[in-house]
Protein backbone atom coordinates (compact mmCIF):
# COMPACT_ATOMS: atom_id res chain seq x y z
CA UNK A 1 0.00 0.00 0.00
CA UNK A 2 1.27 3.45 -0.93
CA UNK A 3 1.03 6.64 1.12
CA UNK A 4 -2.14 8.74 1.43
CA UNK A 5 -2.29 12.46 0.61
CA UNK A 6 -4.77 14.58 2.60
CA UNK A 7 -5.31 18.11 1.19
CA UNK A 8 -6.47 20.50 3.89
CA UNK A 9 -7.72 24.05 4.31
CA UNK A 10 -7.61 23.62 8.13
CA UNK A 11 -11.41 23.69 8.45
CA UNK A 12 -13.48 21.44 10.71
CA UNK A 13 -14.53 19.46 7.62
CA UNK A 14 -10.89 18.97 6.64
CA UNK A 15 -10.00 17.87 10.17
CA UNK A 16 -12.77 15.28 10.12
CA UNK A 17 -11.52 14.00 6.76
CA UNK A 18 -7.98 13.76 8.17
CA UNK A 19 -9.16 11.76 11.18
CA UNK A 20 -11.08 9.47 8.84
CA UNK A 21 -7.90 9.03 6.80
CA UNK A 22 -5.84 8.00 9.79
CA UNK A 23 -8.37 5.30 10.67
CA UNK A 24 -8.43 4.16 7.05
CA UNK A 25 -4.62 4.13 6.97
CA UNK A 26 -4.68 1.71 9.89
CA UNK A 27 -7.02 -0.66 8.03
CA UNK A 28 -5.06 -0.42 4.78
CA UNK A 29 -1.64 -0.57 6.39
CA UNK A 30 -0.56 2.68 4.73
CA UNK A 31 2.96 3.60 5.87
CA UNK A 32 2.49 7.37 5.71
CA UNK A 33 -0.23 10.03 5.70
CA UNK A 34 0.78 13.42 4.27
CA UNK A 35 -1.15 16.54 5.29
CA UNK A 36 -1.02 18.78 2.23
CA UNK A 37 -1.73 22.49 1.82
CA UNK A 38 -1.70 24.38 -1.48
CA UNK A 39 -1.32 28.08 -0.79
CA UNK A 40 -1.86 31.01 -3.16
CA UNK A 41 -1.49 34.77 -3.01
CA UNK A 42 -4.67 36.49 -1.78
CA UNK A 43 -6.91 37.92 -4.47
CA UNK A 44 -6.64 41.71 -4.65
CA UNK A 45 -10.02 43.39 -5.01
CA UNK A 46 -9.06 47.03 -4.35
CA UNK A 47 -7.15 48.42 -7.39
CA UNK A 48 -5.80 51.25 -5.22
CA UNK A 49 -3.80 48.84 -3.05
CA UNK A 50 -0.25 48.69 -4.42
CA UNK A 51 1.04 45.28 -5.51
CA UNK A 52 4.04 45.59 -3.23
CA UNK A 53 1.74 45.09 -0.26
CA UNK A 54 1.08 41.51 -1.29
CA UNK A 55 2.66 38.83 0.83
CA UNK A 56 5.63 37.31 -0.94
CA UNK A 57 5.83 33.58 -1.53
CA UNK A 58 8.24 33.00 1.35
CA UNK A 59 5.78 34.53 3.81
CA UNK A 60 2.93 32.48 2.39
CA UNK A 61 4.96 29.30 2.67
CA UNK A 62 5.90 30.05 6.26
CA UNK A 63 2.27 30.68 7.16
CA UNK A 64 1.25 27.42 5.49
CA UNK A 65 3.94 25.46 7.33
CA UNK A 66 2.87 27.01 10.63
CA UNK A 67 -0.78 26.04 10.12
CA UNK A 68 0.19 22.55 8.97
CA UNK A 69 2.29 22.04 12.11
CA UNK A 70 -0.68 23.03 14.28
CA UNK A 71 -2.96 20.78 12.25
CA UNK A 72 -0.55 17.87 12.59
CA UNK A 73 -0.25 18.38 16.35
CA UNK A 74 -4.04 18.20 16.73
CA UNK A 75 -4.12 14.91 14.79
CA UNK A 76 -0.97 13.17 16.05
CA UNK A 77 -2.81 11.30 18.82
CA UNK A 78 -5.03 9.61 16.21
CA UNK A 79 -2.14 8.38 14.05
CA UNK A 80 -1.71 4.56 14.01
CA UNK A 81 1.47 3.18 15.53
CA UNK A 82 2.89 1.92 12.23
CA UNK A 83 2.03 5.05 10.26
CA UNK A 84 4.02 8.28 9.95
CA UNK A 85 2.21 11.64 9.83
CA UNK A 86 3.98 14.26 7.71
CA UNK A 87 3.25 17.67 6.19
CA UNK A 88 3.83 19.07 2.70
CA UNK A 89 3.00 22.49 1.28
CA UNK A 90 3.54 24.26 -2.02
CA UNK A 91 2.44 27.27 -4.03
CA UNK A 92 -0.22 25.74 -6.28
CA UNK A 93 -3.83 25.60 -7.42
CA UNK A 94 -6.04 22.56 -7.02
CA UNK A 95 -7.92 23.06 -10.29
CA UNK A 96 -5.61 20.81 -12.29
CA UNK A 97 -5.59 17.97 -9.79
CA UNK A 98 -2.94 16.65 -7.45
CA UNK A 99 -0.99 14.14 -9.48
CA UNK A 100 2.31 16.03 -9.07
CA UNK A 101 2.30 16.11 -5.22
CA UNK A 102 1.13 12.47 -5.23
CA UNK A 103 4.18 11.53 -7.29
CA UNK A 104 6.45 13.64 -5.06
CA UNK A 105 5.12 11.88 -1.94
CA UNK A 106 4.59 8.39 -3.40
CA UNK A 107 0.87 8.66 -2.64
CA UNK A 108 -1.58 6.24 -4.23
CA UNK A 109 -4.70 7.74 -2.69
CA UNK A 110 -6.13 11.21 -1.97
CA UNK A 111 -8.68 11.80 0.80
CA UNK A 112 -10.62 15.08 1.08
CA UNK A 113 -13.63 16.43 2.93
CA UNK A 114 -16.58 18.22 1.34
CA UNK A 115 -19.51 20.30 2.56
CA UNK A 116 -22.94 20.44 0.97
CA UNK A 117 -23.29 23.03 -1.77
CA UNK A 118 -26.20 25.08 -3.05
CA UNK A 119 -27.42 24.93 -6.63
CA UNK A 120 -25.04 27.67 -7.80
CA UNK A 121 -22.01 25.97 -6.27
CA UNK A 122 -22.92 22.56 -7.66
CA UNK A 123 -23.75 23.67 -11.21
CA UNK A 124 -21.34 26.54 -11.85
CA UNK A 125 -18.68 26.93 -9.21
CA UNK A 126 -18.16 23.45 -7.82
CA UNK A 127 -15.55 22.98 -5.11
CA UNK A 128 -11.86 22.25 -4.76
CA UNK A 129 -12.74 18.69 -3.80
CA UNK A 130 -14.78 18.12 -6.96
CA UNK A 131 -12.04 19.75 -9.07
CA UNK A 132 -9.39 17.45 -7.59
CA UNK A 133 -11.57 14.38 -8.10
CA UNK A 134 -12.30 15.40 -11.69
CA UNK A 135 -8.70 16.06 -12.73
CA UNK A 136 -6.55 13.67 -10.68
CA UNK A 137 -5.55 10.30 -12.05
CA UNK A 138 -4.92 9.25 -8.45
CA UNK A 139 -8.08 7.82 -6.83
CA UNK A 140 -9.85 10.32 -4.56
CA UNK A 141 -12.02 9.50 -1.55
CA UNK A 142 -14.53 12.25 -0.73
CA UNK A 143 -15.57 12.22 2.93
CA UNK A 144 -18.93 13.83 3.89
CA UNK A 145 -18.50 16.48 6.56
CA UNK A 146 -20.23 14.48 9.32
CA UNK A 147 -18.93 11.04 8.33
CA UNK A 148 -17.59 8.82 11.10
CA UNK A 149 -15.11 6.12 10.16
CA UNK A 150 -16.32 2.55 9.96
CA UNK A 151 -14.03 -0.26 8.83
CA UNK A 152 -14.62 -0.78 5.12
CA UNK A 153 -16.41 -4.12 4.89
CA UNK A 154 -18.84 -3.48 2.03
CA UNK A 155 -17.97 -1.56 -1.14
CA UNK A 156 -20.48 -0.55 -3.82
CA UNK A 157 -19.24 -0.11 -7.39
CA UNK A 158 -21.56 2.02 -9.54
CA UNK A 159 -21.65 0.89 -13.16
CA UNK A 160 -23.96 1.47 -16.11
CA UNK A 161 -22.31 -1.46 -17.93
CA UNK A 162 -21.34 0.79 -20.83
CA UNK A 163 -18.15 -0.49 -22.50
CA UNK A 164 -17.10 -2.06 -19.24
CA UNK A 165 -13.84 -3.48 -20.54
CA UNK A 166 -12.67 0.02 -21.49
CA UNK A 167 -14.18 2.17 -18.73
CA UNK A 168 -13.76 0.22 -15.51
CA UNK A 169 -10.28 0.68 -13.97
CA UNK A 170 -10.11 -2.90 -12.79
CA UNK A 171 -6.71 -2.64 -11.08
CA UNK A 172 -7.78 0.29 -8.90
CA UNK A 173 -11.08 -1.34 -7.97
CA UNK A 174 -9.35 -4.62 -7.18
CA UNK A 175 -6.72 -2.84 -5.08
CA UNK A 176 -9.21 -1.18 -2.70
CA UNK A 177 -11.37 -4.32 -2.42
CA UNK A 178 -8.41 -6.61 -1.75
CA UNK A 179 -6.69 -4.21 0.67
CA UNK A 180 -9.87 -3.77 2.73
CA UNK A 181 -11.03 -7.40 2.26
CA UNK A 182 -14.48 -5.96 1.62
CA UNK A 183 -17.51 -7.51 -0.06
CA UNK A 184 -18.10 -6.01 -3.52
CA UNK A 185 -21.60 -5.05 -4.68
CA UNK A 186 -22.08 -3.83 -8.25
CA UNK A 187 -25.03 -1.46 -8.55
CA UNK A 188 -26.87 -0.35 -11.68
CA UNK A 189 -30.08 1.57 -12.17
CA UNK A 190 -32.47 -0.37 -14.36
CA UNK A 191 -33.51 1.03 -17.70
CA UNK A 192 -37.14 2.08 -18.09
CA UNK A 193 -39.04 -0.75 -19.88
CA UNK A 194 -39.92 -0.11 -23.50
CA UNK A 195 -43.42 -0.50 -24.94
CA UNK A 196 -42.99 -4.27 -25.00
CA UNK A 197 -41.97 -4.40 -21.36
CA UNK A 198 -38.38 -5.31 -22.13
CA UNK A 199 -36.15 -4.25 -19.23
CA UNK A 200 -32.72 -5.54 -20.25
CA UNK A 201 -31.64 -4.94 -23.86
CA UNK A 202 -29.21 -7.53 -25.20
CA UNK A 203 -26.31 -5.08 -25.09
CA UNK A 204 -26.94 -4.43 -21.38
CA UNK A 205 -26.99 -8.14 -20.65
CA UNK A 206 -23.76 -8.52 -22.58
CA UNK A 207 -22.11 -5.65 -20.77
CA UNK A 208 -23.22 -6.96 -17.37
CA UNK A 209 -21.58 -10.28 -18.26
CA UNK A 210 -18.45 -8.36 -19.25
CA UNK A 211 -18.38 -6.64 -15.84
CA UNK A 212 -18.79 -10.00 -14.12
CA UNK A 213 -15.92 -11.43 -16.18
CA UNK A 214 -13.63 -8.52 -15.32
CA UNK A 215 -14.32 -8.73 -11.59
CA UNK A 216 -15.19 -12.39 -11.13
CA UNK A 217 -12.21 -13.11 -8.88
CA UNK A 218 -13.66 -10.57 -6.39
CA UNK A 219 -16.97 -12.50 -6.24
CA UNK A 220 -19.19 -9.48 -6.89
CA UNK A 221 -22.93 -9.38 -6.25
CA UNK A 222 -25.09 -7.57 -8.82
CA UNK A 223 -28.00 -5.35 -7.82
CA UNK A 224 -30.44 -3.14 -9.72
CA UNK A 225 -32.81 -0.31 -8.85
CA UNK A 226 -35.88 1.09 -10.63
CA UNK A 227 -35.56 4.46 -8.91
CA UNK A 228 -35.22 7.07 -11.67
CA UNK A 229 -33.49 9.56 -9.32
CA UNK A 230 -29.83 8.60 -9.45
CA UNK A 231 -28.46 10.04 -6.19
CA UNK A 232 -31.52 8.95 -4.23
CA UNK A 233 -31.20 5.43 -5.65
CA UNK A 234 -27.51 5.20 -4.72
CA UNK A 235 -27.98 6.58 -1.20
CA UNK A 236 -30.94 4.30 -0.55
CA UNK A 237 -29.04 1.25 -1.77
CA UNK A 238 -25.95 2.16 0.27
CA UNK A 239 -28.09 2.55 3.39
CA UNK A 240 -30.01 -0.69 2.89
CA UNK A 241 -26.81 -2.68 2.36
CA UNK A 242 -24.80 -0.85 5.03
CA UNK A 243 -22.17 0.15 2.50
CA UNK A 244 -19.01 1.69 3.90
CA UNK A 245 -17.77 3.13 0.60
CA UNK A 246 -19.17 3.84 -2.86
CA UNK A 247 -16.95 3.80 -5.97
CA UNK A 248 -17.88 5.86 -8.99
CA UNK A 249 -16.17 6.15 -12.36
CA UNK A 250 -16.97 9.57 -13.87
CA UNK A 251 -17.98 9.93 -17.49
CA UNK A 252 -16.15 12.35 -19.73
CA UNK A 253 -18.19 15.35 -20.92
CA UNK A 254 -17.40 18.10 -23.36
CA UNK A 255 -16.69 21.58 -22.04
CA UNK A 256 -20.06 22.92 -23.20
CA UNK A 257 -21.93 20.00 -21.62
CA UNK A 258 -20.15 20.61 -18.32
CA UNK A 259 -21.36 24.21 -18.26
CA UNK A 260 -25.02 23.26 -18.36
CA UNK A 261 -25.21 19.92 -16.64
CA UNK A 262 -24.33 18.52 -13.26
CA UNK A 263 -22.72 15.10 -13.54
CA UNK A 264 -23.75 12.16 -11.42
CA UNK A 265 -20.31 12.24 -9.82
CA UNK A 266 -20.71 15.89 -8.79
CA UNK A 267 -24.20 15.25 -7.43
CA UNK A 268 -22.95 12.30 -5.42
CA UNK A 269 -19.95 14.27 -4.15
CA UNK A 270 -22.21 16.91 -2.62
CA UNK A 271 -24.99 14.58 -1.43
CA UNK A 272 -23.42 11.24 -0.57
CA UNK A 273 -24.02 9.85 2.92
CA UNK A 274 -20.98 7.55 2.85
CA UNK A 275 -17.43 8.15 1.61
CA UNK A 276 -17.27 8.28 -2.18
CA UNK A 277 -14.22 7.03 -4.07
CA UNK A 278 -13.74 8.58 -7.51
CA UNK A 279 -11.56 6.56 -9.89
CA UNK A 280 -10.84 7.80 -13.38
CA UNK A 281 -11.56 5.25 -16.10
Amino acid sequence: MKNILVPTDFSATAQNAARYTLELAKQLGAPKVILYNAYQAPLMIDPMVPAVSLLDEAQLKEASRHELDKFKLALQAFCPDNCVLETYCEYALLNNGLDAPCVANDAGLIVMGITGGGMLEEKLIGSNTVAVARHSQTPVIIVPKDAVFRPVKTVVLLSDFDKADKTIPVKAVRRIVENTKAKLLVFNREEIPDEYGVMYPSNVVGESYAVHTLLQDLNPEFHFSKNKHYVEAVNQFALEHQADMVITIPKRHSFLESLFTTSHTTQLAFHTHVPLMVIQG
